[in-house]
């Protein structure tokens, strides 16, 4: 993995940053558009993780750290570079930022239906917690 570069998102990134997540994240998020990621960069700049290889970006994860919680959103890898490491290099990079915040545990959103991200955050060592179930409401 030694030709693949994390680093943190810029707003000059947000564009490629949305036309990825059509292309490689499995559904969508009310937050997916360019004011929401806009404030998610100006809030918290190192939140929003990228993989690039090749000057191309190949992943992301939004590494989100509250003061209480650490949380994992968005973690999506191109088509054409799954199963090559992106997404463990991205969830380490991840932890690392949230051990150096002081975080203890990383709670990840993760959709039912895609099996696919089950076995890769498995992989990473992460686990399903069955008595939790996420409640939502629209502002």
């Amino acid at each position: 993995m030694s030709d693949l570069r994390i680093r943190h998102a810029a707003l000059a990134d947000i564009d490629t940053v949305l036309r990825f997540w059509r292309d490689a994240a499995e559904g969508t998020s009310i937050s997916d558009d360019h004011d929401g990621v806009a404030r998610l960069i100006a809030r918290d700049p190192e939140a929003l993780l990228l993989a690039e290889r090749d000057g191309l970006l190949t992943g992301t994860v939004i590494a989100g750290f509250d003061g209480w919680r650490c949380s994992a959103y968005r973690l999506a890898v191109h088509p054409d570079h799954r199963r090559q490491g992106v997404a463990i290099a991205l969830l380490e990079a991840a932890e690392r930022r949230f051990a150096a915040l002081g975080g203890r545990r990383v709670d990840a959103m993760v959709l039912e239906a895609n099996e696919r991200a089950h076995h890769a955050w498995a992989a990473a060592g992460y686990h399903r917690e069955d008595h939790w179930r996420r409640w939502v409401k629209a502002l």
